[in-house]
């Protein structure tokens, strides 16, 4: 089993905010900082500001020298993959080695069609996530890259200088329908599992698609990834379990806020929210305990956190890491 490791998720709006925030999570131990990849924030209105994730996360590299930084998870397919390669090989650099590429096949339609992007159906956005893959691992590789595909294609395109991470940088795909599993199952080393998304909503404003994602159907879906990576070929140890959960941490047992956020995500208890895969709520002694479970349960050791309120960072730190990492 890989180590317990928590990132955090850091705000997208203001970059003095989200650097300020990458500092305090470095100091603080913290294993990885991540930024969504969106045009509108899906936390917000098309109006909200939403800045450009590896903008940020390059400013970030720039001024923090342990953290690591993983995007949770780039669209695919708002950059072809010539770019994102390259963007994500220079990243690696700035960073000295520090970047996951967390990759998705993009879900919010209203914000493609806004920006003139085609929006394909899913079966077709996982075939360019999967094609986008093998350019990335041309590129980063082979001495003459070359690749052609049903989407993409690349003749001798020279893309020095390649990563420094080696053989190239840990690839995270974020997701668990089956089509994603079945890439990560090839071409993954992280997956960060969070409810299917195809309506056009992320699991925080889908309600039902949060309930349907209990503890039963993620480890449905862990069994399948371990079943598709022995189809090919693959030791279902070799790919790291990951997710991205919202923290609500609080001394007070009966603290309102956190109630509230069960209920903001649809769960009809409070009860239900604590043992549910996208949530971590509770005191700490009630979070450790739900914690450790789940970790024996799932084989899930890589928690991207969300901090809910004010207090939940601090209390990771002070109480939660302690007991895990």
């Amino acid at each position: 089993m890989y180590p317990v490791r928590f990132g955090v998720f850091l705000p997208t709006g203001d970059v003095n905010e989200a650097m300020a925030a990458a500092l305090r999570a470095e100091r603080d131990g913290l294993y990885s900082v991540s930024t969504n990849d969106h045009f509108f924030s899906p936390l917000g209105t098309p109006q909200t500001p939403q800045n450009e994730c590896f903008t940020i996360l390059t400013a970030i590299a720039a001024v923090t020298s342990k953290i690591r930084l993983a995007p949770a998870v780039a669209a695919a397919s708002f950059r072809t993959p010539p770019l994102l390669a390259k963007i994500a090989a220079t990243l690696d650099h700035v960073s000295r080695g520090r970047f996951i590429m967390g990759l998705g096949a993009g879900w919010q339609d209203k914000e493609y069609l806004a920006a003139g992007y085609a929006f394909p159906p899913i079966k077709e956005r996982l075939a360019q996530l999967d094609e986008t893959i093998q350019v990335l691992k041309a590129m980063w590789t082979q001495d003459v890259p070359n690749y052609r595909g049903n989407h993409f294609e690349i003749k001798d395109l020279f893309a020095n200088p390649r990563p420094l991470s080696k053989p190239y940088p840990q690839i995270m795909l974020g997701g668990s329908g089956t089509g994603l599993l079945r890439i990560a199952a090839r071409e993954a080393s992280i997956i960060n599992l969070i409810p299917p998304t195809g309506n056009g909503k992320d699991f925080v404003n889908d309600p039902a698609a949060t309930l349907r994602f209990d503890m039963a159907d993620l480890k449905r879906r862990i069994g399948m990834l371990h079943g598709f990576m022995r189809e090919a070929g693959r030791d279902p140890s070799s790919i790291e379990l990951g997710g991205l959960v919202m923290l609500g941490l609080s001394r007070d047992k009966n603290d309102a806020t956190l109630r509230q956020l069960a209920s903001h995500l649809g769960f009809p208890t409070y009860e239900a929210a604590q043992k549910a895969p996208v949530a971590l709520l509770g005191t700490p002694e009630e979070v450790k305990r739900e914690l450790a479970e789940r970790i024996q349960a799932t084989g899930v050791t890589y928690y991207i956190v969300f901090p809910a309120t004010a207090d939940s960072q601090q209390l990771l730190v002070d109480e939660i890491m302690p007991a895990f990492c």
